[in-house]
C-alpha cells in the first residue's frame, strides 16, 4: 500500500458479530466492493451482521493472475468479494454501508492511498442486482455537488490476492487501515427528532387509553403475554404512542420468550435516553422516548450476541404500530427500504 506514514490510522475492530452463526451456504449471494486499500474494507463489512464469507483480490483488470506488485500496470482495482445471507442483511444496507467508508467523488484514490488500483467500484453478476446498485448511486449523485467517480460494472474477472493479504487485519490487529469503524454503529437512517412533540397532559388524558397512560407517564408495567406487540409479526415501524417519534422496526425484532416486545436496537440512538432504575431491590436501566419523556421499558445485555447483544425490553402500550404498507403515507419513507 502507498501509506503514508503521517496519516496511518490504526485498527480498532470490534467483535465480528457473524462468528458463529450457521449460514446455509446455498442462499447466500455474491457483491463486490472496490473501496481503495483492501484490509480494511473486508475487516469492515465482516463485522456487518449477515456476512458470512469475505476475500479479497484484484478485478476487473487487463491481465490474467496478476500479483500485488503488478496492479498499477495490470488495472486491477483492490476488491472485496461479499457472500451475505440477504435474510440477514439487504443489499441495500451493504450499500448504505459502502457509501459511508468511502469518498465517492475521488478518482483513483482514497484515504493515503493513490493510483488506478485504489479506485471505488461496485462490481455484480446478477441484472437483478443491477436497479439496486444503479439507486444508491444516484442517490449519492444527488448528495454531492462534486462528479461521482464510484462506477457500477458487471463483474468481468475476480482473482483471489496473495494469502497474506486474506484477512490481513484479523491476522494484524495493530495493522494499517484507512477507514474507521464507528460508522458500523451509524444509525439507521437519520431522526429529526425536531418534528415531533408532547401534547400537553389534558391532551394525553384525552387520547391515550388507561393503560398507555399509566404505562408512558407514571412508569407503569403492563402483564407479560397479555399486551398487544408481544407476539406480534407484520412488517413495519413501531413510533412513540405520545409523540409518533419514530422508534424501532420490525426487522429489528425478535422473540426473547419474556412476553414483552424485544429489540435489538432503535432506529437511532438519539430516539431514546437511557436512566439508571434502582427500584424495587434491583439495579435496571430503564428507556424513555427522547422526545416525550415517556417511560418504554428497559434494555438488558442479554439480547442476540451476533446482533449486538442488547435486549429493549419495550411495553406494547408505549408504542403505536405502522405497517409497512402506510409508512410512507405516515411520513416514515426514510425507513421503508430498512423494513423491506
Amino acid at each position: 500500500m502507498n501509506h503514508d506514514p503521517g496519516n496511518l490510522r490504526r485498527s480498532h475492530m470490534p467483535d465480528n458479530p457473524n462468528l458463529g452463526v450457521d449460514f446455509d451456504p446455498t442462499a447466500l449471494k455474491d457483491i463486490w466492493f472496490a473501496g481503495g486499500c483492501f484490509w480494511g474494507v473486508e475487516a469492515y463489512f465482516a463485522r456487518i451482521y449477515g456476512v458470512a464469507e469475505t476475500s479479497v483480490g484484484y478485478a476487473n483488470g487487463k491481465t490474467e493472475n496478476p500479483s500485488y506488485y503488478d496492479l498499477s500496470s495490470s488495472g486491477h482495482a483492490e476488491t472485496v468479494h461479499l457472500r451475505y445471507d440477504p435474510e440477514r442483511v439487504s443489499l441495500k444496507t451493504l450499500l448504505h454501508h459502502f457509501f459511508l467508508i468511502i469518498d465517492p467523488t475521488t478518482f483513483n484514490r482514497q484515504g493515503p492511498d493513490v493510483g488506478t488500483q485504489y479506485r471505488t467500484a461496485i462490481y455484480y453478476q446478477k441484472e437483478e442486482d443491477r436497479p439496486v446498485l444503479e439507486e444508491a448511486l444516484a442517490a449519492q449523485k444527488r448528495k454531492y455537488q462534486a462528479p461521482i467517480a464510484t462506477v457500477i460494472e458487471k463483474l468481468e474477472n475476480y482473482y483471489p490476492a496473495e494469502e497474506y493479504h486474506q484477512q490481513y487485519l484479523e491476522k494484524n490487529p495493530g495493522g494499517y487501515c484507512h477507514i474507521s469503524f464507528a460508522t458500523l454503529h451509524q444509525p439507521i437512517a437519520e431522526t429529526d427528532t425536531s418534528r415531533y412533540r408532547k401534547p400537553e397532559l389534558a391532551e394525553l388524558k384525552k387520547n391515550l387509553s388507561p393503560i398507555q397512560f399509566r404505562v408512558t407517564q407514571e412508569s407503569h408495567t403492563e402483564p407479560p403475554f397479555q399486551n398487544e406487540f408481544w407476539n406480534h409479526h407484520e412488517p413495519g415501524i413501531y413510533v412513540d404512542i405520545v409523540t409518533g417519534a419514530p422508534l424501532f422496526l420490525s426487522a429489528d425484532k425478535f422473540d426473547s420468550g419474556c412476553g414483552w416486545p424485544s429489540f435489538t436496537r432503535p432506529v437511532d440512538e438519539k430516539v431514546l435516553k437511557e436512566v439508571a432504575d434502582l427500584k424495587y431491590g434491583m439495579s435496571r436501566v430503564e428507556v424513555r422516548s427522547t422526545v416525550g419523556d415517556s417511560h418504554l421499558g428497559h434494555v438488558f445485555p442479554d439480547g442476540p450476541k451476533e446482533r449486538g447483544g442488547l435486549r429493549y425490553c419495550i411495553n406494547s402500550a408505549a408504542l403505536r404500530f405502522i405497517p409497512l404498507k402506510e409508512m410512507e403515507k405516515e411520513g416514515y419513507g426514510a425507513y421503508v427500504s430498512h423494513v423491506e
